[in-house]
């Protein structure tokens, strides 16, 4: 990564979108860093105040997609637009304000941020977009409706909006990540999940997957072989198995 990239972090206040804009201050970057609690802002600020600009953005509120520009002119444009922002419950018993809260995050919000993202990036001709979806959009978990049906939305948009930029001939590049169960405030329900993994060393792996330019990232190699299971098991099969 050279000295000179800019970056714009939505969800940098805690968690994986945190760690990993600590790790690309360390490489050198200019980065501009939003959510909604602006003190976790301002500590990293305070890390390399020359090189952060900060913004609170809620990605629920209608002004969100202008706020972002905002924020790309602050910081003098932008290379890499990373979007870690998200919530996620088990909602076994469809809890209304849940589901809907999900819904409206995991999809209006995300919609909202990154198609501000792609539209700087396509006038401009080229970009990166990567974004944290889940392997939760592989299958439909029933402890979870909304979450896994809005990753998969995810997933699909951005595979979607790949397409899309390829034909229109824009050098925009797109970044999958789907991590396992990472222990952030996200699992912060009361519930023991397996394969559980550090948010420093997902934060390595999505620093080193965006380096690569990868397409689709599925963190770990435990991940990796359990959504590979996953996609086998027939519908029948998998309706009848007990998460």
């Amino acid at each position: 990564m050279t000295k000179d990239r800019k970056a714009i972090i939505v969800g940098a206040s805690s968690g994986i979108g945190r760690e990993v804009a600590k790790l690309l201050l360390a490489d050198g970057w200019h980065l501009g860093v939003a959510a909604r609690r602006e003190e976790a802002l301002l500590e990293l600020k305070a890390m390399a105040p020359e090189r952060v600009e900060v913004m609170t953005i809620d990605i629920m509120t209608p002004d969100a997609g202008e706020r972002l520009q905002c924020l790309i002119e602050r910081l003098g444009g932008m290379d890499l637009y990373f979007h870690a922002s998200g919530i996620g419950k088990q909602n076994r018993s469809l809890e209304p304000d849940i589901e809907l809260r999900t819904m409206e995050t995991n999809a209006l919000g995300f919609t909202r941020m990154i198609t501000t993202a792609y539209r700087y990036f396509a006038e401009r001709g080229e970009g990166h977009i990567a974004a944290i979806t889940s392997i939760a959009g592989t299958k439909g978990l029933g402890p979870a409706p909304a979450y896994s049906a809005t990753k998969a939305l995810q997933a699909k948009y951005l595979e979607a909006l790949e397409q899309q930029a390829h034909q229109r001939g824009l050098r925009i590049r797109f970044t999958d990540i789907r991590p396992g169960f990472v222990d952030t405030a996200l699992l912060s329900d009361g519930f023991r999940y397996p394969m559980l993994m550090r948010p420093g060393k997902v934060a390595h792996d999505i620093v080193r997957s965006i380096q690569l330019r990868r397409h689709v990232r599925i963190i770990d190699v435990r991940y990796r072989i359990l959504t590979f299971l996953w996609r086998l098991v027939p519908r029948w099969v998998w309706r009848r198995l007990k998460l």
